[in-house]
């Protein structure tokens, strides 16, 4: 089979997927006649035939896919002009501290920010796909460790944690959470249920927190508080079908 064959196989297979493609997929398609290295350099050769348009062919945690860039979001948001609800600091900033320092408890978390963390932020962390419980520290209570997902390395449009910027300096933690906050904006599917939803927080908390806060920081909203007021997620653009 000639390259121009499969980069048209491939780049159909990839347009139509619902989800990324592995390249153990991909080479189902070709019977095992392209091996993994073959299928790289077709898949490069596809990154580089888009490399001039609105949609872009990455590899992400769970496989490769097509998505629009993030150049065309102002435009693409026309299509929606219900304004997204957004994630409170305190989402964003647990949700760095798992991505970081996983694996970690509830306590370190606490520890890291300051401020006690409702566990309905946590729980709505899980129900996203983002975080998940690989296990329990042996110590007293044996409490859950929490790690990020793959499904959390695909709504953010890495392929690794490795991409994000380094957090090594209090200027480094805002970016990185600005990246988090701006890639899952960016490359989350949109659901069904998600628009519409208003943009309260999980745990009642709208001022921005120091990931190093200072001893004095006061805690954050009762519980009660965040029952009544939970975080939805965001809604967020991604193409799948650079055709539609």
């Amino acid at each position: 089979m000639n390259t121009t064959d499969a980069k048209r196989i491939l780049e159909t297979a990839l347009i139509c997927a619902q989800q990324p493609l592995l390249l153990r997929e991909m080479g189902v398609l070709f019977n095992g006649v392209l091996t993994a290295d073959s299928l790289k350099l077709v898949l490069e050769d596809l990154q580089n035939d888009w490399s001039g348009r609105g949609v872009e062919l990455v590899q992400v945690a769970t496989g490769w896919r097509f998505q629009s860039r993030p150049q065309l979001r102002e435009y693409l948001d026309r299509l929606h002009p219900e304004k997204p609800p957004r994630y409170s600091r305190a989402t964003l900033e647990t949700l760095a501290i798992i991505a970081y320092r996983q694996p970690v408890t509830r306590g370190d978390m606490e520890d890291i920010r300051g401020v006690t963390i409702n566990s309905l932020l946590l729980k709505q962390l899980e129900d996203r796909g983002w975080v998940e419980v690989i296990g329990h520290r042996e110590t007293v209570g044996r409490p859950a460790l929490f790690a990020t997902t793959k499904q959390f390395l695909d709504d953010l449009g890495v392929e690794s944690l490795d991409q994000l910027p380094a957090m090594d300096s209090s200027s480094g933690q805002g970016s990185m959470i600005e990246q988090i906050e701006f890639g899952i904006a960016e490359n989350a599917p949109m659901r069904s249920e998600e628009q519409g939803v208003s943009p309260e927080t999980a745990d009642g908390e709208t001022a921005v927190q120091a990931l190093d806060p200072p001893a004095s920081e006061s805690q954050e909203n009762s519980s009660s508080d965040a029952a009544n007021n939970p975080e939805h997620d965001s809604p967020a653009r991604c193409v799948s079908d650079p055709h539609s």
